[in-house]
């Protein structure tokens, strides 16, 4: 094996496990469109979102509903 195609098995190897490592960061920050419900259940404990009395048993969550322009804000002392 000629030095050459050394040098680029090397960096080929290198490449692809950089690439590799990404993807799998990328997709652990993910959340996948069929978990999306979890994930706001998980935030809003009880599944009741601000302002609801909590009768109503059948009301889908929705995440838009949700008003996060509180959150989003620094707290500048």
């Amino acid at each position: 094996m000629n030095r050459n195609k050394r040098i680029f098995i090397t960096v080929f190897i290198a490449f692809l496990l950089v690439v590799i490592l990404i993807t799998i960061d990328m997709a652990r920050r993910t959340t996948a469109p069929w978990n999306k419900r979890k994930q706001l259940e998980r935030a809003l404990p009880g599944g009741a979102l601000p302002g609801q009395s909590g009768r109503d048993t059948n009301a889908v969550i929705d995440g838009t509903a949700i008003d996060t322009t509180g959150l989003d804000t620094v707290n500048t002392k």
